[in-house]
């Protein structure tokens, strides 16, 4: 559809409006209802706003909706409608796409809406609309709040919305080509706004105390009038130009005169007019061309200098996302004179009668988040602006003094902080966060230069306030640093020059006032924060911590501890209250707890600290009663002392450091994965300036001054001279003046140095001058510095080359102690080694070589790395950990005869495994001795290896043949099954078995201690069952008996298994989980109860096979039907015992901390409740659907 063609019934409902003639416009009868209907049409118009671009084209606006309001004001309906539709139409062409379009077409729209916008500003410059706008809104205000409706309160906004949208359209800049001094569109129409009386209006509503929900329409409108003002300007309008500013335009005038007579005499210099071939061929000496011959120059000898290789090429393309940040704002202008003279006078009644109570509006919306989105940008702006128009003009600090703050200077670093981030985060938007940045910027420079006019001041009060403030912003550790983050973190593609010019200035602003703050000060403390990081726990290796001794050492020591721990024990000397024998909220068990607190007596015995000893041995017997591993609580003094004699003596388990052959990078990326603890260590110290200047001699700091360096001609004297200022600070103060040894810096100075006005620059000049010459008295004593130009550096580099190289290796060579030293002979011989060794199949190469190495304090890592250094081999992960434990491969005859004999001695014991596993002198893994004991025919099943339970009193009978293996033993079993399905993969290989000292560690001193549990019969199932159904508890029971099912069905076709948990979704399953005969049932039936309080469900465990789970299911079925139909019983010797009711349970899965977890849940349990009643027989066996449900984690 053409869009300059408009739609017949938009043309018809526009036509019902009424028409103009001459200045008086004349209304239809249906005007209103046509209003409503283009409002109507506005609010279905499609994604390329057609209904908008119409209404645009045949200019409503102009020619029919300002003619009505100016026309008939009093008409109220008609006035409201009207102002709805102006406000719809003038509304930022940004907002009615959502985002800048990058589709051509859609591009061509916003364009499109974007002319209408200015147009519609050219038909707002005028003085009747604004007239009637500010005395309606004058007669709205005058209303007080009990006679105020909400339409009326409607109304004003809208008002105040339509003066936002007009102010926000942007100025065209080809058709606005005005010099300085003539008024645009946008003084015209703040020129309408002052003769309409709707600044005044404006004023009102900022310093009313009951007009308080319009503030952040009130500060975006005076943003949106001030957008092209600068402020110094502004303020010295109106007086005579200082003689400061008559000597800035000297100095640019000299510039620009210095450059002019330059250009002249070259030119004088230059020859005839006539063509270059006719002055002659010359040949550049010293300068090769392609081949071995010297470049051959078809030009004037003028043109020397000039001559280069890239001449006549074709410039590079730079990608899009390496091109630098474009400069947000436009060219600045000048206004024109009456309207500055009018902006002038209305900054100066703002400040004084507005200005405090807005801003304190403002900052309360922001931080009670009653605000739009991004709204805190015009509070920084109007922060920036209104202070720097008040230290410009007649300094007042009282006029300023709400934002004058220490929580100013915190919002804002909080804000510059966050804007920060989310650059790095929202890369779409990254242009709209660094302009926010910016802003947040430009008023941190202007918080700082009122503090620091205000040192300037007469008034000793004003002086004292801003020596407290300076006392608190250098004080605290996050102002000092925000300048070094963000040079650091300076990235020229993302944020404009601008930027790094504002940044510069303040940073020296910055760094001016803390060395005035710092002299006459000796002993000046501020903060310092230290963020605590926390590595994962490393296992020391045995005997790291405390020194091995022998008996005979023992012997010696232990009457003097003796003596100490009975002086001890009678009370004659303190025990030491502080020792806390485990760890609550560790989350390693209280079993390896308990075994690592035994080994901690040991030490404190072994350091000589008795009491310390005996104070542990009673808190952990406190902790640990049962079993009296660490004595009876009724033990006499004497009992206590035998017993630490025994502790002291006993050979503990210690856990060792398994060595690991990992790569340094792969260390390297576990310390940076390093984890922040929450808290920070805050401390105070001395200060010292020059030690925070070095911190600024960082390469990103210097690349960013280079940035800036660079525009030089288009930068202000000012800024040069911060520029200068700090890196003649980093050079002479710091000695580093290496660090701006650069050839791009050389050029620049090469650049500086011939420019014909670098009279002008006279700082800049002196600068480069000095650094040049520091580079070639340095050159001088070292050639190498020639090619460091290459190359930017850091303070190590800069070192090297000041203090020498071989210094500095030596420096480096003498503090590690890590580096391992090679000879001629021990790499020959490693060499040998090698290649002898290699091809030996079924051992380990790096064993073999460190058992016939000459030099025997090699390591595996070590031998590693120089088999990579000599190229014998890639990396060193081509070698395989080493697998402790299982290096024996044969069975030799002497240790089947052994594992006969423990197996006969251990034969009647509960833990016929364990004690094997203790004496046995290979260690073996577990899995390898079962494997062993059922090749050798001692036991005929795998189950007659389980630790047996002891049966309680009263409890019911045990098939005593059968063991019911406890939870330690069924991760242990776990653990063997995995190794015998991975024995031959690398895995098992990096998972090598450690468990068979560990195990021991883990376990109380007096050896085995059994759980409490025993096996029941099926009889004792089936009573079970029939008398929870005699309960009530069918249902419940025919829900377990679906999940059973539907679980199988599920592991049999996924292939794999997991633990599913057991989820009641009804109220009578719920209850019947809480139920202790059902939970009997459970357990009998080999289901899990929640390991720990982070689960809440029970668990049908993982390694319950189909058909076991079937089993189960179908054991529930049987004594069901039997019961319903009491037919002929089911004899015991015909009934296989389900292996489901053994109590097999899985090591306990640790879930994610916190509340959230995954949880799988049955979604036909309901259904199968319902209808648990009506079926008779077991529920099909269809596919479980899962539903994940999420539980939202609640954050500290």
């Amino acid at each position: 559809m053409d869009l300059y063609m408009m739609n017949c019934e938009l043309l018809a409902t526009c036509s019902a409006l009424g028409f103009l003639e001459g200045d008086s416009y004349h209304k239809e009868p249906d005007c209103l209802e046509s209003v409503k209907d283009l409002i109507r049409y506005l609010r279905h118009e499609d994604e390329s706003r057609d209904i908008r671009q119409q209404l645009g084209a045949a200019q409503i606006l102009q020619n029919d909706l300002i003619p009505i309001i100016i026309q008939y004001p009093q008409d109220k309906q008609l006035f409201d409608a009207i102002i709805r539709l102006m406000v719809n139409l003038t509304q930022p062409a940004l907002l009615c796409f959502g985002k800048l379009p990058q589709d051509t077409s859609f591009r061509h729209h916003f364009l499109q809406i974007v002319s209408y916008l200015q147009a519609y500003k050219e038909a707002f410059a005028n003085e009747k609309i604004f007239g009637v706008l500010s005395e309606k809104l004058y007669d709205l205000l005058q209303l007080d709040w009990e006679q105020r409706q909400e339409e009326d309160n409607l109304l004003i906004e809208r008002i105040l919305l339509l003066v936002r949208n007009v102010l926000h359209v942007p100025a065209d800049p080809d058709e606005e080509k005005n010099v300085d001094d003539d008024a645009n569109t946008h003084d015209r129409v703040l020129w309408a706004m002052h003769i309409s009386g709707m600044d005044d209006l404006l004023k009102f509503l900022a310093s009313s105390q009951s007009e308080q929900q319009w503030s952040l329409h009130v500060l975006e409108i005076i943003s949106l009038m001030f957008r092209d003002q600068n402020p110094e300007q502004l303020a010295a309008t109106g007086q005579a130009r200082s003689a400061k500013e008559r000597g800035t335009d000297v100095v640019e005038l000299e510039a620009l005169r210095q450059k002019e007579l330059a250009e002249k005499k070259s030119r004088v210099l230059q020859r005839s007019s006539r063509h270059s071939r006719f002055g002659g061929c010359y040949v550049i000496q010293g300068l090769k061309s392609f081949g071995d011959r010297d470049v051959v120059m078809h030009k004037g000898l003028h043109n020397v200098k000039n001559y280069s290789h890239d001449l006549g090429k074709e410039a590079r393309r730079v990608p899009k996302r390496k091109q630098p940040a474009r400069e947000g704002e436009g060219a600045p202008r000048r206004s024109a004179l009456n309207v500055r003279l009018f902006l002038k006078e209305f900054c100066t009644e703002f400040l004084e009668n507005c200005y405090n109570r807005l801003m304190y509006l403002v900052k309360d919306h922001l931080i009670r988040e009653k605000a739009q989105q991004h709204d805190e940008t015009y509070y920084l702006w109007a922060l920036a602006f209104f202070m720097a128009f008040n230290r410009a003009c007649s300094f007042q600090p009282q006029l300023v003094s709400e934002t004058v703050s220490v929580r100013t200077f915190h919002f804002i670093e909080q804000s510059l902080t966050n804007y920060y981030e989310m650059l790095l985060m929202d890369k779409k938007e990254a242009t709209s966060w660094s302009r926010r940045m910016h802003l947040a910027l430009k008023a941190y420079q202007e918080l700082l230069m009122t503090v620091h006019e205000m040192d300037h001041s007469q008034e000793e009060a004003v002086r004292n306030s801003s020596h407290i403030l300076k006392n608190n912003i250098f004080y605290m550790m996050e102002y000092r640093e925000l300048f070094l983050t963000l040079f650091r973190k300076f990235d020229e593609t993302k944020q404009p020059r601008s930027f790094l010019k504002d940044l510069v200035e303040t940073a020296h602003l910055f760094l001016k006032m803390l060395e005035r703050f710092c002299k006459g000060r000796n002993n000046l403390v501020v903060q310092s924060k230290k963020f605590k990081r926390k590595k994962k726990p490393q296992v020391h290796p045995a005997g790291s911590d405390v020194q091995t001794q022998t008996p005979e050492e023992l012997e010696q020591m232990w009457p003097r501890l003796a003596e100490q721990i009975g002086k001890c024990a009678k009370g004659s000397e303190p025990l030491p209250e502080d020792v806390v024998p485990f760890d609550a909220a560790s989350e390693v068990p209280l079993e390896e707890q308990r075994a690592e607190a035994m080994v901690r007596i040991q030490d404190s015995l072994l350091a000589g600290q008795a009491p310390e000893a005996l104070s542990l041995l009673r808190s952990a017997r406190e902790v640990w009663p049962e079993g009296d591993i660490f004595g009876s609580s009724t033990s006499e003094p004497d009992e206590e002392i035998e017993l630490l004699k025994q502790i002291l003596f006993a050979n503990l388990p210690r856990q060792v450091a398994p060595e690991t052959d990992e790569p340094e990078e792969a260390v390297e990326e576990e310390d940076v994965a390093e984890e922040e603890l929450a808290s920070v260590r805050v401390s105070e110290k001395e200060f010292s300036f020059l030690d925070y200047m070095k911190r600024f001699a960082n390469t990103n700091v210097v690349k960013a001054y280079v940035l800036l360096f660079k525009n030089y001609q288009q930068n202000s004297s000012h800024t040069n001279h911060c520029v200068v200022k700090m890196l003649h600070r980093i050079a002479y103060d710091l000695k580093m003046e290496a660090l701006l040894f650069q050839l791009s810096v050389f050029c620049l100075f090469n650049r500086l140095l011939n420019d014909p006005a670098a009279g002008a620059y006279k700082e800049m000049v002196t600068f480069a001058k000095y650094i040049v010459g520091k580079f070639f008295a340095l050159a001088s004593t070292n050639q190498k510095a020639y090619m460091e130009l290459l190359f930017w550096k850091n303070t190590a580099v800069v070192r090297e080359m000041t203090e020498g190289y071989t210094l500095l290796q030596e420096k480096k060579g003498s503090d590690s102690c890590k580096a391992v030293q090679w000879t001629l002979e021990d790499e020959e011989e490693l060499r040998e080694l090698y290649y002898k060794y290699k091809e030996v199949e079924g051992e380990d190469i790096l064993n073999n070589i460190l058992a016939h190495l000459s030099t025997r304090n090699r390591t595996r890592k070590q031998v590693a790395k120089q088999l990579v250094h000599l190229g014998l081999a890639k990396s060193v992960r081509d070698f395989p950990r080493e697998r402790k434990g299982t290096r024996i491969v044969l069975w030799t005859q002497d240790q089947e005869l052994e594992i006969w004999r423990l197996f006969e001695e251990f034969q009647g014991t509960d833990d016929i495994l364990g004690n094997m596993m203790k004496h046995i002198t290979a260690k073996r893994s577990k899995a390898r001795i079962i494997e062993k004991l059922l090749s050798m025919g001692l036991v005929s099943d795998r189950k007659e290896l389980y630790k047996k339970r002891k049966r309680k009193p009263g409890s019911l009978g045990v098939d005593k043949d059968i063991g019911v293996p406890d939870l330690d033993d069924i991760n242990d079993y776990e653990d063997e099954e995995e190794e015998e399905d991975d024995l031959d993969s690398e895995e098992e290989e990096e998972r090598a078995w450690e468990d068979g000292d560990s195990d021991v560690g883990n376990r109380p001193l007096d050896g085995c201690m059994n759980k409490k549990g025993a096996g029941t019969s099926d009889r004792d199932a089936r009573e079970l069952v029939q008398s929870l159904r005699q309960e009530g508890l069918s249902g419940p029971l025919l829900w377990l008996q679906n999940c059973l099912n539907r679980t199988a069905a599920d592991r049999e076709e996924d292939g794999c298994t997991q633990p599913v948990p057991l989820v009641p979704l009804s109220e009578e399953n719920e209850d019947a989980m809480e139920h202790g005969g059902f939970q009997k049932l459970l357990r009998k039936a080999g289901m899990r109860a929640p390991a720990s309080e982070q689960e809440s469900f029970w668990r049908i465990p993982a390694k319950l096979s189909p058909e076991q789970l079937r089993r189960v299911a179908a054991s529930i079925t049987l004594q069901e039907m039997e019961e319903e139909t009491k037919e002929q019983p089911v004899e015991e010797e015909n009934q296989e015992e389900p292996r489901g009711l053994l109590a097999e349970k899985e090591e306990a899965i640790q879930l994610p901390l916190g509340p959230k977890r995954s949880r799988l849940i049955n979604e036909e349990e309901n259904d199968s409740q319902d209808s648990s009643e009506e079926e008779d027989g077991p529920h099909p066996t269809g596919k479980r659907k899962r539903l994940r449900i999420e539980e939202d984690d609640d954050e500290d």
